[in-house]
């Protein structure tokens, strides 16, 4: 997965430009790989992604009350699956106060179930105690209720905010329904870390010099993740 988040585009200033570079290399890639806008909030945001090329879109109504986030995303997915693309969405609390990833917030089984049954999505980010940017993996994940929503609803489930999971409770976590791992934060940490070891060589003023022992270890690390 070649994922870019509505806030990363923000940073970049355009969808086009990095937009296009990801799509093209998942085209000339020699193993199958997936688009993927993350975290959009903004609709329009998300057919500009789906008219790039993208192959996956997660939109992001979790801000909204029960009602309107199931009536957008539901306008989401029919414009997504016209087009032939997989579409995530989230559900938070009652209310949408902060999302579905706010601390003690928890995804109901029942009302997952309708949501994904009254909207059609291909893929539902859950709240089973992870949370976004975590700098130390000690989340305690509610392994009996992703279980719970995953016989309920019968669509794969997404854990966001990973980097706060440990690899024993990923691994408990995939095993229980989890479908789709969100991990940001923690590669985020690798590839400073890498940086700046080789920024300790006060000689460099060539950003690939630190840059690629920084891709190297992302790569490493993304690896061992994946066999996790």
């Amino acid at each position: 997965v070649l994922q870019l988040s509505e806030n990363a585009l923000a940073f970049h200033g355009a969808l086009a430009p990095i937009g296009t570079a990801l799509v093209t290399l998942a085209r000339e890639s020699t193993v199958d790989v997936v688009v993927h806008l993350d975290h959009a909030t903004d609709e329009a945001l998300v057919d500009a992604a789906i008219a790039l090329g993208f192959t996956s879109v997660m939109y992001d109504g979790a801000h909204h009350d029960y009602a309107d986030n199931a009536g957008r995303t539901a306008a989401v997915v029919r414009r997504a699956h016209a087009a032939g693309v997989w579409v995530e969405a989230e559900l938070g609390e009652i209310g949408g106060k902060n999302g579905a990833h706010a601390p003690g917030v928890r995804t109901d089984p029942t009302e997952a179930a309708q949501f994904v049954g009254e909207t059609g999505v291909d893929a539902l980010a859950v709240a089973v105690g992870s949370e976004h940017a975590m700098r130390e993996r000690s989340a305690s994940l509610d392994l009996a209720l992703i279980e719970r929503i995953a016989t309920s609803t019968g669509v794969p489930l997404v854990l966001h905010g990973s980097s706060g999971v440990s690899d024993r409770a990923i691994a408990q976590a995939v095993a229980s329904g989890m479908r789709k791992i969100n991990i940001g934060t923690h590669v985020g940490r690798v590839f400073t870390d890498a940086a700046r070891a080789a920024l300790a060589d006060e000689s460099l003023i060539d950003p690939r010099r630190f840059m690629e022992p920084a891709r190297v270890a992302v790569a490493a690390e993304v690896e061992r993740m994946l066999r996790v």
